[in-house]
Protein backbone atom coordinates (compact mmCIF):
# COMPACT_ATOMS: atom_id res chain seq x y z
CA UNK A 1 0.00 0.00 0.00
CA UNK A 2 2.42 3.12 -1.06
CA UNK A 3 0.95 6.18 -1.90
CA UNK A 4 2.34 8.76 -4.08
CA UNK A 5 2.64 12.34 -3.12
CA UNK A 6 1.07 15.15 -5.27
CA UNK A 7 2.49 18.52 -6.39
CA UNK A 8 0.51 20.12 -3.95
CA UNK A 9 1.84 17.99 -1.02
CA UNK A 10 -1.40 15.85 -0.74
CA UNK A 11 -1.22 12.43 -0.83
CA UNK A 12 -2.92 10.56 -3.29
CA UNK A 13 -5.57 7.94 -2.66
CA UNK A 14 -5.24 4.53 -2.81
CA UNK A 15 -8.21 2.12 -4.06
CA UNK A 16 -11.20 1.77 -2.45
CA UNK A 17 -9.97 -2.19 -1.81
CA UNK A 18 -6.82 -0.88 -0.23
CA UNK A 19 -8.55 1.22 2.40
CA UNK A 20 -10.80 -1.51 3.35
CA UNK A 21 -7.99 -3.98 3.60
CA UNK A 22 -6.68 -1.99 6.08
CA UNK A 23 -10.03 -1.45 8.21
CA UNK A 24 -10.88 -4.98 7.82
CA UNK A 25 -7.33 -5.48 9.96
CA UNK A 26 -8.42 -3.03 12.09
CA UNK A 27 -11.05 -4.32 13.30
CA UNK A 28 -9.28 -7.65 13.19
CA UNK A 29 -6.81 -6.44 16.07
CA UNK A 30 -9.74 -5.13 18.02
CA UNK A 31 -11.31 -8.39 17.80
CA UNK A 32 -8.63 -10.23 19.38
CA UNK A 33 -7.16 -7.87 21.41
CA UNK A 34 -4.35 -6.79 19.87
CA UNK A 35 -4.07 -3.84 20.96
CA UNK A 36 -1.09 -2.55 20.84
CA UNK A 37 -0.63 -3.22 17.25
CA UNK A 38 -3.57 -1.06 16.97
CA UNK A 39 -2.47 1.56 19.00
CA UNK A 40 0.70 1.45 16.56
CA UNK A 41 -1.75 2.21 13.30
CA UNK A 42 -2.02 5.63 15.05
CA UNK A 43 0.25 8.78 13.85
CA UNK A 44 2.08 10.43 16.38
CA UNK A 45 -0.77 13.49 16.46
CA UNK A 46 -3.54 11.13 15.92
CA UNK A 47 -6.95 12.28 17.60
CA UNK A 48 -9.52 9.15 18.73
CA UNK A 49 -13.27 10.43 19.44
CA UNK A 50 -16.28 9.41 20.22
CA UNK A 51 -19.21 11.60 20.53
CA UNK A 52 -22.49 11.40 21.95
CA UNK A 53 -25.00 8.81 20.57
CA UNK A 54 -26.87 10.30 17.91
CA UNK A 55 -24.98 12.99 17.56
CA UNK A 56 -24.24 15.12 13.86
CA UNK A 57 -20.99 14.69 12.17
CA UNK A 58 -20.23 18.08 12.80
CA UNK A 59 -19.91 17.38 16.31
CA UNK A 60 -17.11 19.01 17.73
CA UNK A 61 -14.60 18.23 21.31
CA UNK A 62 -14.30 21.33 22.52
CA UNK A 63 -17.83 22.27 22.66
CA UNK A 64 -20.51 19.03 22.91
CA UNK A 65 -20.38 15.86 25.14
CA UNK A 66 -18.10 13.17 23.49
CA UNK A 67 -17.84 9.76 25.31
CA UNK A 68 -13.89 9.79 24.39
CA UNK A 69 -11.69 12.44 22.94
CA UNK A 70 -8.45 11.13 23.29
CA UNK A 71 -4.95 12.55 21.52
CA UNK A 72 -2.19 10.04 20.86
CA UNK A 73 -0.91 10.34 24.90
CA UNK A 74 -4.62 9.70 26.41
CA UNK A 75 -5.20 6.71 23.99
CA UNK A 76 -1.71 5.21 24.92
CA UNK A 77 -3.17 5.79 28.26
CA UNK A 78 -6.56 3.76 27.31
CA UNK A 79 -4.96 1.12 25.61
CA UNK A 80 -2.72 0.01 28.85
CA UNK A 81 -5.63 0.34 30.97
CA UNK A 82 -7.40 -1.60 28.48
CA UNK A 83 -5.09 -4.67 29.06
CA UNK A 84 -4.70 -4.42 32.52
CA UNK A 85 -7.03 -6.69 34.98
CA UNK A 86 -7.79 -4.31 37.15
CA UNK A 87 -10.09 -2.44 34.38
CA UNK A 88 -12.80 -4.32 36.57
CA UNK A 89 -15.51 -2.85 33.26
CA UNK A 90 -13.41 -4.87 30.87
CA UNK A 91 -13.24 -8.00 33.49
CA UNK A 92 -13.70 -10.69 32.07
CA UNK A 93 -12.58 -8.97 28.88
CA UNK A 94 -16.00 -8.62 26.40
CA UNK A 95 -15.63 -10.87 23.23
CA UNK A 96 -16.42 -8.77 20.29
CA UNK A 97 -17.17 -8.96 16.55
CA UNK A 98 -17.13 -6.22 14.56
CA UNK A 99 -18.39 -5.87 10.54
CA UNK A 100 -17.17 -3.23 8.49
CA UNK A 101 -18.83 -1.96 4.95
CA UNK A 102 -19.63 0.26 2.77
CA UNK A 103 -16.12 1.35 2.43
CA UNK A 104 -15.37 4.84 0.92
CA UNK A 105 -12.96 7.00 0.02
CA UNK A 106 -14.70 10.45 0.50
CA UNK A 107 -11.47 13.04 -0.09
CA UNK A 108 -8.04 14.31 0.85
CA UNK A 109 -6.57 17.36 2.26
CA UNK A 110 -3.15 18.31 3.90
CA UNK A 111 -3.99 15.99 6.77
CA UNK A 112 -4.34 12.71 4.49
CA UNK A 113 -7.00 10.75 2.61
CA UNK A 114 -10.47 10.80 4.27
CA UNK A 115 -12.08 7.48 4.43
CA UNK A 116 -15.53 6.55 5.83
CA UNK A 117 -17.14 2.98 6.96
CA UNK A 118 -20.41 1.82 8.72
CA UNK A 119 -19.90 -0.91 11.34
CA UNK A 120 -21.69 -3.18 13.26
CA UNK A 121 -20.16 -4.65 17.11
CA UNK A 122 -21.32 -7.04 18.64
CA UNK A 123 -20.28 -7.32 22.29
CA UNK A 124 -21.10 -10.64 24.57
CA UNK A 125 -20.07 -10.04 28.27
CA UNK A 126 -21.73 -11.75 31.30
CA UNK A 127 -24.52 -13.79 29.42
CA UNK A 128 -25.42 -10.66 27.65
CA UNK A 129 -24.95 -9.48 23.72
CA UNK A 130 -24.86 -5.47 22.79
CA UNK A 131 -24.65 -4.23 19.54
CA UNK A 132 -23.23 -1.07 18.57
CA UNK A 133 -23.89 0.33 14.97
CA UNK A 134 -22.60 3.41 13.21
CA UNK A 135 -19.86 4.91 11.22
CA UNK A 136 -16.03 5.96 11.30
CA UNK A 137 -14.94 8.57 9.51
CA UNK A 138 -11.13 8.46 9.11
CA UNK A 139 -8.57 10.69 7.78
CA UNK A 140 -5.54 8.25 6.87
CA UNK A 141 -2.17 8.99 5.64
CA UNK A 142 1.16 7.01 4.84
CA UNK A 143 4.28 7.91 7.43
CA UNK A 144 7.51 6.70 6.25
CA UNK A 145 5.62 4.46 3.66
CA UNK A 146 3.23 3.10 6.69
CA UNK A 147 -0.53 3.95 6.59
CA UNK A 148 -1.18 5.20 10.00
CA UNK A 149 -4.83 6.65 10.83
CA UNK A 150 -4.33 10.63 11.71
CA UNK A 151 -8.06 10.67 12.91
CA UNK A 152 -10.92 8.39 13.56
CA UNK A 153 -14.06 9.35 14.73
CA UNK A 154 -16.62 6.89 15.45
CA UNK A 155 -20.60 7.94 15.83
CA UNK A 156 -22.42 5.58 17.37
CA UNK A 157 -25.78 5.94 14.97
CA UNK A 158 -28.13 5.12 17.95
CA UNK A 159 -30.51 7.35 19.87
CA UNK A 160 -28.78 6.63 23.48
CA UNK A 161 -26.83 3.75 25.20
CA UNK A 162 -29.48 3.36 27.76
CA UNK A 163 -29.37 -0.81 26.64
CA UNK A 164 -25.86 -1.21 26.48
CA UNK A 165 -25.45 1.06 30.06
CA UNK A 166 -21.85 2.92 28.57
CA UNK A 167 -18.90 2.53 26.30
CA UNK A 168 -16.02 0.16 27.77
CA UNK A 169 -14.88 -1.36 24.73
CA UNK A 170 -13.16 -0.05 21.37
CA UNK A 171 -15.38 0.25 19.08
Amino acid sequence: MEATILSRGLERPLSRAEYEDFLFEEAAMLDHRRFDEWFALFTDDAVYEVPQAGVEDNANSATDLFYIADDHAKLRFRVARMQKTANHSEFPASVCSRSITNVRVTGNDERGVHVECRFITYRSKNEATDLYCGHHQYILRHEEGVLKIASKRTFIDMNSLRQQGKVTIFI
